[in-house]
């Protein structure tokens, strides 16, 4: 397992978060970090994750920091509203996003200045924790790939499994013990050369899309050993809410409504 060493300044919100985050995640799981060297060592770059468990965003933080990129994420708004909160996620370069909204423009614009400035951002395209009954991949949306088309950066998708077991998807209570294998793979670059010539329409963008969770995708299935549906699950046509908990119904009692993906 190669790791690389951090060549960006921190700043104080890692500063702080890192001693806290780092061990924990240490004494909890088990790593297998598969070919994490292909995150660029420098420059603008997106690294795609599938999203498996609200845990992931930090065990996916950790592949990145332990290959010397300091990730940023497209992170939903919901969490900057807390004033302290909002302010350690604002120092620690994370960019709050509006989904299901035309204020979501806003994100976009901040991805793009981020990968031009040289930054590592970490998109998952899926948009919300997978609602696949066997946790496969889902159907992207289009941010990833309107982002990588605008900047033409390297796109690179890494697949992962295990965090789940860690803490099960849209739960509280995280099974720490004993310690969990989180498995992450990166793959090359997502070739999208040719349809960064082209004009940006529905049909390419869709393409560039997919060609990024085909890419994820794969990846999952090495990890996994296993094959993925030929069809990626979409919640649209099941049916199913596009953000927080699916099993939750409208008889939920108003305490657990809270909007978790």
């Amino acid at each position: 397992m190669t790791v690389r060493k951090l060549q960006q300044e921190r700043g104080w919100a890692w500063n702080l978060a890192v001693p806290i985050i780092k061990p924990l995640l240490l004494a909890t799981t088990k790593r297998t970090w598969i070919d994490g060297e292909r995150v660029p060592a420098t420059g603008g770059c997106l690294v795609i994750f599938n999203h498996l468990s609200h845990v992931d965003p930090l065990t996916a933080a950790h592949f990145v920091y332990d290959h010397g990129r300091l990730p940023r994420y497209l992170a939903k708004s919901g969490l900057f509203r807390n004033k302290a909160l909002g302010g350690f996620l604002t120092a620690a370069g994370q960019i709050p996003v509006e989904r299901l909204s035309k204020n979501a423009v806003g994100a976009y614009d901040a991805a793009v200045a981020a990968v031009r400035a040289g930054e590592c951002v970490v998109v998952y395209p899926e948009g919300t924790l997978t609602r696949d009954p066997a946790l496969w991949p889902m159907t992207g949306k289009s941010g990833a790939a309107r982002i990588a088309l605008e900047t033409g950066c390297p796109v690179i998708p890494v697949g992962q499994w295990g965090a789940q077991e860690l803490l099960a998807p849209y739960t509280k209570t995280p099974h720490l013990f004993p310690r969990k294998r989180i498995t992450m793979k990166a793959g090359a670059p997502v070739d999208l050369a040719d349809l960064a010539a082209l004009e940006r329409t529905p049909a390419v963008v869709q393409q560039a899309t997919d060609r990024i969770m085909a890419a994820v995708t794969a990846l999952v299935e090495e990890i996994r050993g296993e094959t993925a549906p030929a069809e990626r699950y979409d919640p649209r046509r099941s049916g199913v809410r596009p953000t927080g908990n699916p099993h939750r119904t409208d008889k939920t009692p108003k305490t657990h409504k809270k909007d978790t993906a």
